[in-house]
Formats: structure tokens, sequence, C-alpha cells
């Protein structure tokens, strides 16, 4: 299937979602908030891959959302005279996060490839995956606030999970730019790399390496970190005991020690397909 702003292709396991609309700095037009979710969860549920990986094209990752597609909506030109105008907002607002949570519900680990400007939704996009990893020349602006607007569609509550309150605060409120080694010092990107072909090697054999472990305790172990950041520390606990009581495959215990003491690839079965 095509789509106007992914191409997508799958092989070894992973699943590779480039944004291409690198004449448009890659911005998220109407198509992309419906295209999204459709294209994760089509290799979620039917099993398609073990790992995700999501990279872009041009010189920069994401402009952001795409201004134009809310119209008047957003510009506010007799939208107040509108008593429906706040709902359907909100209902716009809730559709396009959960465009970035289906990122996070997914069971697949995603891990995103970030080359020079990300901006607004870009951030929100980047803070719903697994990892993140950078080119040197990469930055990151929380930008909504340069447009009178605040970032609604999931930086907040998830940024936080990875830098300082201060940090995003500042960030949040001025619309600066901060660059890749800012990022990984204060925790986002997981590393840094010279150029675009240097990551992708480094992120593509990444995910070659996730995609050689047991899919079922992958999963796992995505749903226990993401309960875990979520919940006490008691009910974290309680949560991972269950899931393994319920879910721990000794066979596939066995084939992982077989294989590291013969020297082979492991064989694992993949994740069942999603029954709606």
């Amino acid at each position: 299937m095509s789509y106007k702003s992914f191409d997508v292709s799958i092989a070894d396991n992973i699943a590779h979602i480039i944004l291409s609309r690198p004449e448009k700095r890659n911005a998220m037009s109407a198509d992309f908030w419906t295209d999204l979710p459709k294209i994760i969860e089509d290799i979620d549920e039917n099993a398609k891959a073990r790992v995700i990986v999501i990279s872009s094209t041009g010189p920069v990752f994401s402009a952001g959302i795409d201004i134009a597609m809310f119209g008047l909506e957003i510009s506010g030109n007799g939208d107040k005279n509108n008593p429906q105008h706040g709902a359907e907002f909100y209902s716009t607002v809730k559709r396009m996060q959960r465009t970035f949570s289906v990122l996070e519900a997914c069971r697949l680990p995603v891990l995103a490839a970030i080359q020079g400007g990300c901006y607004g939704g870009g951030v929100d996009l980047i803070t719903a995956c697994d990892m993140r990893y950078a080119t040197q020349d990469s930055f990151i602006t929380i930008y909504e606030i340069n447009v009178g607007m605040t970032a609604d569609v999931g930086t907040f509550p998830r940024i936080l999970n990875h830098m300082p309150e201060g940090i995003v605060r500042e960030l949040a409120y001025t619309g600066r730019k901060m660059d890749a080694k800012d990022c990984k010092t204060y925790g986002l990107y997981n590393e840094v790399f010279a150029d675009q072909a240097a990551m992708m090697e480094a992120v593509m054999a990444t995910a070659k390496d996730i995609a050689s472990k047991p899919p079922l305790a992958v999963y796992g172990c995505k749903r226990a970190i993401t309960y875990g950041r979520d919940h006490s520390t008691a009910d974290a606990l309680d949560n991972i005991g269950i899931w393994n009581m319920s879910m721990l495959i000794p066979s596939e215990m066995r084939e992982a020690m077989m294989a590291a003491k013969e020297g082979r690839a492991a064989v694992f079965s993949d994740l069942p397909k999603v029954k709606r």
C-alpha cells in the first residue's frame, strides 16, 4: 500500500517507516494523522515485524504539524461565533493524540532516527517512541509557543520522562532550539552520530539485535517499563509477576540458552496476531 507521507518497507523482521515529504520539510498534513496509526497497527496486529524504525528524509526530520490542515479551525476567524468550536477542536486534538499514543501502545519497540530539525509535532512523535538516535546537527524545539499555542499532542507528559522539569519548562516557555549534544546530556537521545548514514547503520544494527530476541519477552519488557513508569513500584512489581506467571514460555528460554551455547541464531515464535 502507498502513502502520501510515508514509505514503508519490511525486511529481516524490521519495519522501516520513512517520512517522505522532504519538499514540505516533512510537515504533518491531514493524511499523516490517519495513516501513521494504520501503518503501526497493521504491522503490530498482523505480526509483520519484531521492531519498528522511524526515520526521515531531507535536511529536516519534521517541521511539525502542517498548520494549513486546520484551516480556520486554528486561525479562529469567525469560529468564536460557532458554539461547537471548542468541542470540535477538542475532538481533533484527541484524534491527533491517539496517532502518537499508538506508538506507545504498540507491542513492538519503536526506534526514532532524527536528522536536522525536529519541530513541534516532531517532538510529540519522537517522545512517544521507545528510543531516540540522532545526528550531531539535529535539534529539537517545542515550537508551539512561537505561534501562540500550547503543545497539546503529547510532548509534555512524555518528555518529562526523559528530561528534568526545569529544562522542559525553559524549552516550552521560550521555544528555543536544543542541540543534539544537550539532548543526549539531558537524556532525550540515546546516542548521537556524525551523520545520517552512520546513524542509520547503528540504528538498524540495534533493531536487528532486538529482532533476534524472543518477541514475547521483548513485548513484556516494553509493557513492564511503560507500566512501571506510570504506576507505583508495588503495583509494577505485582504487574510483572502476573505477566510472567501468565506469559513466560519455558521452551523459549531453553532455545535462548541452547542457541547461545551452540553459537547459533535462536529461533523464536512471532507474536500472535491480534484478533479484533
